[in-house]
Formats: structure tokens, sequence, C-alpha cells
């Protein structure tokens, strides 16, 4: 799905954003709710990028990749976390490319993601590269998603990956960063 959002773009440098689990659902500009296999997830575009919020029966989770005023978490490159009993990573990487390069590979994703029935992009006004997508799906006991913000001010491509694995073991729940932000809690099971 394929949308224009009707306000400005507020991240402007790839460098401001930071990462968060388990914060409360923040206001969206647009939404995507999918039932992937007994999970139920939203994608959302953020008019400071995205938030996904994941649902299981044993629990739920939230990610939110996105400029946070006050956030003493900056972006990583990687993350790998027990949580409960289910597995989460999250994957980072920021591409620099030329404006040629970068307009080619900003439509490509672009139409990735329109034509997908898990996509939601989120098309900001003043340039018609200046996005947010996000593409979910379901394998197995996995839910994976990823995402793309782009800064064409500055031709850098904001990629991340993010794999939520069903696991054994017993059930325990991991506080994440600031012991004030809320916890994940979820657990697969019979």
């Amino acid at each position: 799905m394929l949308t224009t959002i009707h306000t400005a773009y507020t991240d402007t440098r790839a460098a401001d954003l930071a990462w968060a689990l388990g914060r409360e659902p923040l206001p969206s500009l647009a939404t995507l709710d999918l039932e992937l296999s007994g999970a139920r997830v939203q994608l959302r575009v953020l008019g400071a990028s995205h938030q996904v919020l994941f649902e299981h029966r044993d629990g739920a989770c939230s990610e939110t990749v996105a400029c946070m005023p006050g956030s003493n978490t900056p972006l990583p490159l990687g993350v790998s976390r027990r949580l409960g009993n289910f597995e989460y990573e999250f994957a980072a990487r920021v591409e620099s490319l030329s404006a040629g390069s970068f307009a080619g590979r900003a439509q490509e994703l672009l139409a990735l993601v329109a034509e997908h029935p898990h996509g939601l992009a989120g098309l900001f006004p003043g340039d018609p590269n200046a996005f947010t997508a996000l593409l979910a799906q379901r394998q197995g006991g996995q839910v994976h998603w990823r995402t793309w913000h782009a800064y064409p001010q500055e031709g850098r491509l904001v990629a991340t990956r993010t794999r939520v694995a069903e696991g054994g073991g017993r059930r325990e729940t991991t506080p994440v960063g600031d012991s004030s932000i809320p916890r994940c809690d979820v657990t697969f099971g019979s």
C-alpha cells in the first residue's frame, strides 16, 4: 500500500534515528494491520519514521525506529535479545548513494512495497524519494519485517530488518533499555 503523507517530513538526517523496544504506540500517519498465521502485526509510519506493533496470543511487543527526543539509544547495527519465550533480532545499515543511484533505488523499493500485500509506504511531501516503507511476512514460526527510511537530501537510505522467532525455554521477561520503558513480554507456546 502506497500513501502520501500530508505533513512535514520531521526527521531530516539518518543520524537522528534512534531505536527502542517496548514503547507505547505513538501517533501514526499511516497504518497497515496484518494477521500473519496467529500473529498480529501493525505497521505504522510515523512523522518521525516507523513503529511496528507485534501481538501474539502469549504477549505483545513494539519496535520503534524514529527521531525520539530525549532518547539515548542510537540506531544500533545489530541487536539480539531473548524476551520471554521468543527471540528478537534487529539489524540496521546505512547506505550512502549518489543522486542517480539513490533515485533509482528509492523507486525500486517503493514499487516493491506498494505491490506487496503486506507492505506500507508513506511518501512525504517535497521530494518523490522521501519515504518510510515497511514490509512484513511470516515464515514458519518466525515473523520478519524490513523497513527503509529515505533521506534524499543527504543521499542516504537506512534499511532495517527484524526477526521475531518462536523459541523454547522458560518464560522470563527481560527488560530492555531504560527501566521507564514498558517491557516486551511475549512467549510463544501451546
